[in-house]
């Protein structure tokens, strides 16, 4: 059964393709419209998702869809249809759910429309996903646990912030977050809001740059977070309350408290409060329930530093975050959801499978060549292509990757990221100068799985995270002088541990460098410039190469280089 599966939002649209339990392929809108973050309605995701696969549109069989923002096109004209502060012309299916007295989403919306404007069957069935079972279910399907505490927060989604789902005695029971609290007061108590707030607060854009208060935070002291935390509650059931009226008090009283406080102290705060509550609430969850096995998903869980203190809380054997942890990998959750609904918990706890790797995007490696030595700004380097990189990488160069299929989710992974030596930090301000970034934190470091515990502190908790960048650990202090461009002030780094299997080029590069330095780490950070989506296609990937954005770029086949003078 092919399922094809979408979320509609007012950021982080996406789709996609499953065909029964396995996955063929998952692609953000931002991808393809080169626009950060894109919203709206995915129609290229669904062509580029469908591409990859091979299929036309007429193979689908069921269609998913988010209960997201979509074109008031969509909707029926009455009851009034709430906006949510949406962008003009979109309105919030949930919100609208919530607002009527409908049992279902299909008595508001009209299925017909979309599918036939999608170009799919007129009569397939389609299943309206909830927005946080969808974030839930795509972290504990990529888990071979029995028992877990499954935990989401974000800044909200079919009327609620937080979701707490249960698996125990081979049942999976939600605790807080379904449907019944659809129709419900909205609560006032999102830390991701409060974050996105103080993110705007200082400066920065809200639902773009709170890595960028992440960064911040580690160079400050919490000296306000007392303040901020007496305003934030966690129940005996683990529940997150505050005592704000509405959001807008939430951020009156958040830009009053930051006045006369450095930036650094500002973030250190806000960041000490979201880890304190956070802390607090799944550590009452995991002691009342008796599990160990922690699974999260939802745009808080982003923040790496974040998991890194819930890994800390005692007792926990594994923790996991879903690597597209925001709303883009709702449309995976979301098929998921439907696959449950369908065939059942017992038949759905067998068909899960631990993550090997986030690779669902298109892959170029029959064109790349081609593109990049068509060019006269361009010339191929002899050699082999890992040995050559790795040479260039240690005589301090910075070179991109392109390789495979693109990844999935927030991180470059290595098959679209810039690699660079980690042993000069001055390689982090030189090469943001190129990206035109402005970067708080230092750059990821990558490592083979062989050396990786000796510069890390990888344990049983940490390691699968550990394969996604969706964690910080500690640095080996043998190792931190050594590699410093990707060590936070604190002494931790946030790194990516290569499986030679899955990806032999990468982690070739990575043998051959520390065959010519001593070094088993490379600087990772995104192939992309300030502000714009990870490079999808070779056309992009050559005008980085012809802007300086990288010295070089190494394919599967070869090296390349910008011919003498060439730089635009």
């Amino acid at each position: 059964m092919i399922i094809l599966s979408l979320h509609s939002g007012l950021q982080d649209s996406g789709a996609a393709l499953f065909e029964d339990y396995t996955l063929l392929a998952a692609v953000q809108q931002e991808r393809l419209t080169r626009r950060k973050g894109d919203g709206g309605l995915p129609s290229a995701a669904v062509i580029e998702a469908l591409t990859i696969a091979g299929l036309p549109a007429g193979r689908v069989d069921a269609l998913v869809i988010s209960r997201g923002h979509y074109p008031l096109s969509y909707f029926h004209a009455s009851p009034p249809l709430p906006t949510d502060g949406g962008a003009a012309g979109f309105v919030d299916l949930a919100m609208t759910l919530a607002s009527t007295s409908a049992d279902h989403p299909s008595r508001i919306f009209n299925s017909r429309a979309l599918l036939a404007d999608l170009g799919l069957p007129p009569g397939i069935p389609v299943f309206f996903a909830n927005h946080h079972r969808a974030h839930a279910l795509s972290a504990l399907f990529h888990t071979d646990w029995d028992r877990a505490l499954i935990y989401t927060a974000d800044g909200g989604g079919d009327n609620v912030h937080y979701s707490h789902h249960l698996l125990k005695d081979g049942q999976l029971a939600c605790l807080f977050g379904d449907d019944r609290w659809l129709r419900t007061p909205r609560r006032v108590d999102s830390l991701g809001q409060l974050y996105g707030l103080a993110t705007e607060a200082l400066g920065f854009r809200a639902n773009r740059h709170e890595g960028k208060l992440t960064g911040l935070a580690g160079y400050g002291q919490a000296t306000i977070a007392d303040d901020i935390a007496r305003h934030f509650s966690v129940d005996d059931g683990g529940l997150i309350g505050s005592d704000f009226a509405s959001v807008e008090a939430m951020g009156l009283f958040l830009r009053k408290a930051i006045v006369g406080q450095t930036p650094e102290d500002a973030a250190a705060s806000v960041q000490a409060v979201l880890e304190r509550v956070m802390s607090r609430s799944i550590e009452c969850l995991l002691d009342r329930h008796d599990v160990r096995r922690l699974a999260l998903a939802g745009g808080v869980f982003a923040n790496v530093r974040l998991n890194r203190c819930l890994a800390g809380i005692g007792g926990i054997d594994e923790i996991f975050i879903f690597p597209g942890m925001g709303d883009e990998g709702l449309p995976i959750g979301g098929a998921l959801d439907y696959l449950l609904t369908r065939d059942g918990l017992p038949i759905w706890l067998t068909n899960r499978r631990r993550l090997d790797d986030v690779f669902w995007g298109q892959a170029f490696d029959q064109s790349i060549d081609s593109i990049l030595e068509a060019d006269l700004g361009i010339v191929r380097l002899p050699g082999e292509p890992a040995e050559v990189a790795a040479g260039l990488l240690a005589q301090g160069l910075a070179g991109a990757i392109f390789a495979g299929r693109s990844e999935f989710g927030p991180r470059a992974l290595g098959n679209r990221s810039i690699l660079a030596s980690p042993a000069d930090a001055a390689i982090n301000q030189r090469l943001n100068a190129r990206l035109k970034r402005s970067e708080f934190m230092p750059f990821a470091p990558c490592v083979r799985a062989e050396d990786a515990a000796a510069v890390f502190d990888i344990t049983p908790v940490n390691a699968y995270a550990c394969r996604f960048m969706t964690i910080t650990t500690s640095v080996r202090e043998a190792w931190k002088a050594r590699i410093p461009a990707v060590v936070h002030v604190d002494g931790t780094a946030r790194p990516q541990i290569v499986i030679p299997d899955r990806q032999p080029l990468y982690a070739d590069i990575l043998r051959r460098f520390k065959a010519a330095t001593g070094l088993p780490v490379l600087v990772n950070t995104s192939f992309n410039a300030h502000e714009e989506p990870i490079i999808n296609r070779p056309e992009e990937c050559l005008q980085a190469l012809l802007r300086d954005r990288v010295d070089f770029v190494v394919t599967p086949l070869a090296v390349y280089r910008r011919a003498c003078g060439s730089a635009a």
